[in-house]
């Protein structure tokens, strides 16, 4: 079977899916999925035959999870979302983040308020996480300007990152039992102790399998370009660990801002990071002029890549979940826009082009090759 590059499309009024061959040439879209209900996360899942799950969260009609097993073309509902037990007194809010697990049918889902549920059977019944979800520190979390959210699993053998707004990086080592906070280096410019145990604002976090060990973040920064509470802060902003997150120090220098939300790994070089620097006030591109910045070094140095993008008058936000990155030889990137454009950044980002120019405003952007 011919292999097709496959966009999932979480936006304010439904899920969008984007289909092309390995060309890349045209997109077919499909969709909305859900209309009228925001999707804030998505996956779509290669292990064995492919399928595609989205979040459906409505003020009206509650939390569910979709589920298409025919790349897109159609979904229907999964038996059950994940929920609170009734004693529990917490309400799901929104759905921000679904990862694959271990076995083929194991899935892993991050909730607002702040907790982590996993499933079994592809999503139709899920279980409470305890170790992070009734963790110590839970109920002392507080919620970021986005709500209070986890958004970032992700699994490294026995080792499982968890990214939480705002309530900062947890590492497990055993699987998912136990968490601890674990943010030296981490700051928290907005509290009078920038370096707190917990309670930081992480945007993302980002990992190679071929380089064990090693994790980028995307942290609440902007400490520095804007002279808050206390005058300015270092960069804490754009951040990377060697030992499994055990530890953490800037890579923001030479960036125009190290505040931002999203941050992704080359496929195929784990030295080559993108990040997409924001003013903090506006959450825009500096001076309205779209740019991903690149790093080949680890974050040693950064480059501008803005070819083919607006050169000025635009201003949109790009939220943490909508730059993605697939994996074919010469790789594309896709950055979905708050006002509703879908870019894609081929050869690694040296030329963009837009694939979708009027979208609802576009939460996240989910790429694989099937």
């Amino acid at each position: 079977m011919t292999e097709r590059v496959v966009l999932a499309i979480g936006t304010r009024k439904g899920l969008f899916v984007a289909v092309a061959a390995k060309g890349r040439r045209r997109f077919a879209l499909h969709g909305p999925f859900a209309p009228g209900v925001p999707v804030y996360a998505a996956l779509i899942d290669v292990r064995g035959t492919p399928r595609l799950y989205a979040s459906s969260c409505s003020a009206f009609f509650g939390m569910k999870v979709l589920r298409s097993t025919d790349l897109g073309k159609t979904f229907k509902e999964t038996k059950s979302p994940p929920a609170f037990p009734k004693k529990d007194g917490r309400a799901v809010a929104n759905i921000w983040a679904l990862e694959p697990g271990r076995g083929r049918k194991e899935l892993w889902c991050g909730v607002e308020p702040a907790s982590l549920f996993r499933s079994e059977d592809r999503g139709d019944s899920w279980e409470l996480v305890p170790g992070i979800s009734n963790h110590e520190h839970a109920r002392q979390w507080q919620p970021g300007a986005g709500g209070l959210c986890l958004h970032t699993i992700l699994r490294d053998g026995d080792r499982v990152h968890l990214g939480i707004s705002t309530g900062g990086h947890y590492l497990s080592e055993d699987g998912g039992v136990t968490f601890e906070a674990s943010n030296e280096g981490v700051g928290a410019g907005f509290v009078p102790d920038p370096f707190p145990v917990f309670g930081q604002c992480v945007h993302k976090i980002a990992r190679h399998a071929d380089a064990p060990g090693r994790l980028y973040m995307q942290n609440h920064g902007g400490w520095a370009e804007w002279a808050g509470p206390g005058g300015p802060r270092p960069d804490i902003g754009v951040l990377r660990s060697d030992d499994h997150g055990r530890t953490w120090r800037s890579i923001a220098k030479g960036l125009p801002s190290d505040f931002g939300f999203p941050i992704v790994v080359h496929p195929h070089d784990p030295d080559t990071v993108y990040v997409v620097p924001l003013e903090v006030m506006t959450r825009t591109c500096p001076g309205g002029a779209p740019a991903v910045w690149r790093s080949e070094n680890g974050g040693a140095s950064w480059r501008r890549l803005a070819r083919g993008l607006p050169k000025k008058e635009s201003f949109f936000t790009v939220q943490r979940d909508a730059l993605a990155v697939d994996e074919l030889r010469s790789p594309a990137l896709y950055l979905g826009t708050t006002t509703g454009q879908l870019w894609i950044g081929r050869d690694g980002g040296e030329e963009w082009d837009c694939l979708f120019g009027a979208l609802p405003p576009i939460h996240c952007v989910k790429v694989a090759v099937v």
